[in-house]
């Protein structure tokens, strides 16, 4: 078998990344060598190979979907927003700088070219490349100049599967309208649906799909029920849970652990603490405000792709105050360890000079012009650790004992660090959550939980859920063939030429 194609959605979190993974997996235990894909994707969640190149983080996971290294080809295009309406640019690894929204879309063309050789490589490496778009392909405003849905699908000729999300409701609309404003070169690739977090019985659904396929030519290929269980490595914060709620938390075998995390405006990596929801009796939520520190066992400050602008959103909204008026212990990861320091110093990411940090830590932080990536390993309270860095900010002074080696800082009750996965090794995460809630006071027992074990059951499932409820053979069709001559146009579509 030899063959790519994309999976576009019909919104963010319609499940593009997860039907990836799944399908990854589903193929990879077919003795498929399959890789996945991403042109180009946005996101502050993001993860270091170990040739010290920087990817998103969900590549990272299907690429373990896929029994596969995480590598910089499987996201040759990766925006990481500091604000609003600036992104600093990675391209195979390395940031190249930052853009504004206008200034990208020039620059997209110029990445077409990165974009389309790369995955040239991967289809001469491999027999199956399973490409993600971005967004939605129905944003027809950047069509012109998109290099990760239908303008690589059109450049890489490659049938398109569109996945769209029930659960939210409209899901037909959704389907049939991102079909009917694409041109007829578009819609041409498009090949099927994907209808996914489907709750209940699916034949209900047998009429809207026997419909959807008469007016557009196309079949659905499957229905992919809803799994509560689904929920590690989240691509964006729209696949928490809506009350800010991490994971599912189970039942604890003493004391319940109430950990809040603080929801920064520019976070990066929130998968963190997902390690930490997996435990049994720890309870993890999202906050951003104040009131929520009152009842917590545990704060824990995460990364910041903008630690300064972040650190003054903290004391806009009293959670500074409450941060340093908290008597329990206190994490902070990477941006959330430099807002812990005495001083910041920034002449690179905000450019706003010197500042003062939270103080719970005698650290000062300098911000480098170049940026940290390393996938470093070593011992830290006795146990061996490994984790991932990403980050500008560097200690350039400490009076506090160091966490892992000479990295990091902690105190009685603080920890920092600007180690990413920390928390992923089991034996140390054990080891800090007794510490934790010791000194909140708790009678709190970890339970025996592999990180790694449950992230693989989740792979698992995903390749049961698309070999149980997709029609893999249409699939593996689509792979070798293309996509189906003659498909119908569905009107109005868009102009030839997107004008």
């Amino acid at each position: 078998m030899r063959g790519a194609m994309l999976i576009c959605g019909t919104t963010s979190d319609a499940g593009k990344s997860v039907l990836v993974a799944g399908l990854c997996r589903f193929l990879a235990r077919q003795g498929v060598d399959v890789v996945p894909f991403k042109a180009q994707n946005m996101s502050n969640n993001s993860f270091v190979t170990l040739d010290g190149g920087e990817i998103g983080r969900a590549q990272a996971v299907q690429a373990r979907a896929a029994f596969k290294e995480p590598s910089v080809r499987f996201n040759p295009v990766l925006l990481k927003p500091g604000s609003d309406r600036t992104s600093q640019v990675v391209v195979l690894g390395q940031a190249v700088g930052e853009v504004s929204a206008l200034s990208y879309r020039e620059r997209k063309q110029q990445l077409l070219g990165t974009v389309l050789s790369t995955l040239d490589g991967l289809r001469r490496d491999h027999e199956v490349v399973i490409c993600e778009g971005a967004g939605s392909p129905a944003e027809i405003n950047l069509r012109p100049n998109d290099i990760a849905n239908m303008g690589l699908a059109v450049n890489a000729n490659l049938p398109v599967l569109v996945v769209g999300d029930i659960d939210r409701g409209g899901v037909f609309a959704h389907l049939f309208g991102t079909v009917a404003v694409l041109d007829a070169a578009d819609q041409a690739l498009i090949s099927g649906f994907v209808v996914n977090k489907f709750r209940g019985d699916a034949r209900l659904l047998e009429p809207g799909l026997r419909q959807l396929k008469a007016l557009t030519g196309r079949p659905v290929l499957g229905v992919l029920p809803w799994r509560e269980e689904l929920w590690l490595d989240a691509e964006d914060s729209l696949s928490y849970n809506a009350d800010g709620v991490i994971g599912r938390p189970q039942p604890p075998v003493k004391d319940w652990l109430r950990v809040a995390v603080i929801r920064l405006p520019r976070i990066s990596n929130a998968t963190d603490v997902e390690a930490l929801a997996c435990e049994p009796g720890v309870s993890v939520r999202f906050v951003t405000e104040p009131s929520r520190l009152a009842d917590a066992d545990l704060v824990v400050l995460p990364g910041s792709k903008a630690t300064v602008s972040d650190l003054a959103w903290l004391r806009e909204t009293g959670l500074a105050q409450a941060i340093q008026r908290f008597d329990g212990p206190v994490l902070g990861i990477c941006g959330g360890f430099q807002m812990l320091s005495k001083h910041i110093e920034d002449d690179v990411e905000s450019k706003n000079g010197t500042v003062d940090g939270l103080g719970l830590l005698d650290v000062d932080i300098r911000f480098q012009p170049r940026k940290t990536l390393a996938t470093p390993s070593g011992t830290a309270w006795d146990e061996p650790v490994t984790g991932y860095e990403i980050h500008h900010g560097q200690v350039v002074r400490s009076t506090e004992e160091p966490l892992i080696g000479t990295e990091g800082a902690q105190t009685e009750r603080i920890i920092g660090t600007h180690w990413h996965g920390l928390l992923e090794n089991d034996a140390f995460r054990r080891r800090f959550l007794r510490w934790a809630a010791e000194r909140a006071g708790r009678d709190f027992e970890p339970g025996e939980v592999s990180f790694q074990a449950a992230r693989e059951a989740q792979l698992d499932l995903l390749g049961d859920l698309v070999a149980d409820h997709l029609d893999t053979k249409a699939v593996i069709d689509l792979l070798e063939r293309g996509a189906p001559a003659g498909l119908l146009f569905v009107p109005p579509g868009a102009p030839a030429a997107a004008e």
